[in-house]
């Protein structure tokens, strides 16, 4: 229960609005981009992408009963999909008695790639770029000194040599880059760019694409799960036979490529909320999660579920996570700013493994349904009420026809409007 008589769930939107100020200690005005009318304004739209001509809203809900590594999370998502907070609130809930989600992160390490094309003798050059590796990195370490005195900076030097259809033998430089509590592709583009000229003295080639990879494979978050074998019984299913069917279809999509893609996506589902709330670039956290599932020359699972000696559930998810809290939209977009001051995260590290717990809570509650009851039920009722107000219902029409459509079990445009049409008979006969 969030209050004396109404769940979170139940609130209106004020109320809920009064209850997150209420629990974090966070202003009103602090939470106000979070309201309806607040957040992003078409003059700060019109500086961030080009040839603006207005706004585009998505729901924010709040995902509860996160413990991540010990503290308390509200988790702010941003998406328009029925029953995603829903269900990774209720599987936060169900690993709250094992501790909750126990998450980890590695150093802030992008990858810079440079294509060095043209050379007479690769292997030689690439020797000759390793011999000047400490040169390379101080001038890469010139680009932000800033991000130097934060304890960031260029790290590593590495260079390999492959072969292109059409282009035979060339080089590929990679930059290895602390970027600290930024996602880090502005630091890393401008590094990769000051070092093409010396690059090309060095090799004798020519350099053409200097980018930062979005298969961020030296930045990856965990986490891991247990919930108990008695929490996962509910209605006439047993607990053993939902641990043992989600551990099947989990199964199924390690072995499986065109399952493993629905699967993935049930985990980017709950990865990308919370990355579209917070102002970081989903499509780059999307990219490199699928090319992280396909590192082994196969496509498969990104999460892992089994059982531990005791015989609980126990599920771990590994994956890149590019997400930064300082610097590009986060810091542009009102909305952005308040969901990571709500989160109450203190750097780019403790975000990373929120969002990846997320992501695990959310795969578990997918893999719960389909193992049980079915994946529509879930969404039943949700999707139920877009689509009575799809077909034209307006205020308590709109529980009614949602109402009806899941007693049938037709979830259906028409079938929406032929009950509003009853209902709108019915209304004028009793006028």
């Amino acid at each position: 229960m969030t209050g004396a008589s109404k769940k979170f769930y139940q609130m209106s939107v004020e109320e809920r609005l009064a209850w997150l100020s209420q629990q974090t200690g966070l202003s009103a005005e602090v939470l106000a981009p979070l309201a309806e009318g607040g957040g992003l304004h078409s003059d700060q739209a019109d500086h961030m992408i080009e040839n603006v001509v207005g706004l585009h809203s998505l729901p924010l809900g709040i995902a509860q009963n996160f413990i991540v590594n010990g503290r308390e999370v509200l988790v702010p998502m941003t998406l328009e999909e029925p029953s995603v907070v829903a269900g990774a609130s209720f599987m936060a809930k169900l690993a709250r008695s094992s501790g909750g989600f126990f998450a980890s992160s590695s150093d802030p390490l992008m990858i810079g790639q440079m294509q060095i094309l043209d050379l007479a003798d690769a292997p030689s050059a690439r020797l000759r770029l390793l011999e000047a590796r400490e040169q390379l990195l101080a001038e890469a370490a010139q680009v932000d000194p800033l991000l130097a005195q934060l304890g960031g900076g260029p790290r590593e030097i590495e260079v390999r040599i492959l072969e292109g259809p059409g282009l035979g033998t060339f080089l590929v430089l990679h930059l290895i880059y602390d970027v600290r509590d930024a996602m880090g592709a502005n630091a890393v583009n401008t590094a990769m760019e000051r070092l093409s000229p010396m690059v090309e003295k060095l090799t004798g080639g020519r350099v053409l694409l200097r980018i930062l990879s979005n298969l961020a494979d030296r930045r990856l978050a965990r986490a891991r799960m247990t919930v108990r074998l008695e929490e996962l019984a509910f209605e006439n299913y047993a607990a053993e036979e939902v641990r043992d069917g989600i551990i099947a279809a989990w199964a199924f999509a390690a072995a499986d490529p065109y399952r493993a893609a629905t699967h993935n996506k049930g985990i980017m589902n709950g990865v990308d909320a919370v990355v579209i709330a917070t102002g970081n670039d989903w499509r780059a956290v999307e990219a490199g999660a699928h090319a992280y599932a396909a590192r082994s020359g196969r496509y498969t699972s990104l999460s892992t579920w089994g059982q531990d000696a005791a015989g609980n559930l126990v599920g771990t998810l590994e994956m890149p996570m590019a997400v930064g809290t300082v610097g590009g939209a986060t810091r542009v977009h009102p909305t952005a700013g308040a969901a990571l001051k709500l989160m109450g995260v203190r750097s780019a590290r403790e975000l990373a493994e929120i969002i990846v717990s997320v992501g695990l809570a959310q795969n578990l509650a997918a893999l719960r349904a389909l193992a049980t009851e079915g994946i529509q039920r879930g969404h039943m009722s949700l999707h139920a009420r877009q689509v009575a107000i799809a077909a034209g219902a307006v205020g308590a029409q709109i529980e009614t026809v949602a109402g009806r459509l899941v007693a049938e079990k037709v979830v259906r445009i028409d079938r929406a409007m032929d009950i509003l049409k009853e209902l709108n008979a019915s209304e004028t006969g009793r006028a």
